[in-house]
């Protein structure tokens, strides 16, 4: 099976080497990957923030890079959130419609493509520590990928996984709220910091590295011990 790419746009510039272990995984798996190095960014960013006509231009860019009718692998729920639930808001009925509707149907999460269309619930994995998996709120609420990501963790040898109580409060994460909210966005982060450190967990793990830093700029003043990794890092480690 050869798949098509979509890294975000965050994770191109600040995370590369999550990047590449979500090639290294796929190709593990029997994946042959096409990256296209045109692609740039969903939009979210600008949607958010306001900037509806910039965030339809990026985004009819991105539609026009994926009309292969291929699966297009996303290791992030914040964009792949976007382009299942905002973009038909922006394209239905619209003159790119068919297109649109290729993409969202051809799109999944790194973990969901995974489980639910490799059918793949251990890639063979080994990490030792002890850590929760927080799930993003994109995550859950627009993608209802809850189960994908646990399943594959649960098979890393190694890795004990631990639930938090409150996993359904938001980590504070947002990009016009962190900046037009900061002190309410890093109150959010710091009592979802502290929830986790109540856990006796070292790690958190998420498939968003949008949540994740936020929750590690916060961690390094209020617990400087908690470390944070995607879930692609993970399931890269211990071959």
């Amino acid at each position: 099976m050869i798949v098509d790419l979509f890294i975000p746009c965050y994770m191109d510039q600040v995370f590369p080497d999550t990047a590449n272990n979500v090639v290294k995984v796929l190709e593990k798996l029997g994946c042959g990957v096409n990256y296209n190095v045109e692609q740039t960014c969903c939009g979210r960013t600008a949607f958010e923030d306001g900037y509806q006509n910039e965030c339809k231009a990026v985004s009819e860019k991105l539609i026009r890079e994926f009309q292969n009718e291929r699966f297009i692998v996303c290791p992030g729920a914040y964009c792949a959130g976007m382009i299942k639930t905002i973009y038909p808001k922006m394209f239905h009925n619209s003159s790119m419609h068919n297109e649109y509707k290729s993409v969202q149907k051809h799109i999944y999460e790194f973990s969901d493509f995974l489980v639910n269309v490799l059918n793949v619930t251990d890639v063979g994995a080994k990490f030792m520590g002890k850590a929760v998996f927080m799930d993003s709120c994109k995550a859950i609420n627009e993608l209802n990928n809850y189960e994908a990501p646990r399943v594959l963790l649960n098979k890393v040898r190694g890795l004990e996984l631990l639930e938090l109580n409150d996993n359904n409060t938001c980590c504070g994460f947002s990009p016009a709220f962190t900046s037009h909210n900061e002190p309410v966005s890093s109150d959010m982060a710091v009592n979802k910091l502290t929830t986790i450190h109540q856990t006796g967990a070292d790690l958190v793990i998420s498939t968003d590295y949008t949540c994740l830093m936020h929750l590690s700029s916060v961690a390094e003043n209020v617990h400087p011990g908690l470390k944070v990794m995607h879930i692609a890092d993970v399931l890269a480690s211990g071959w």
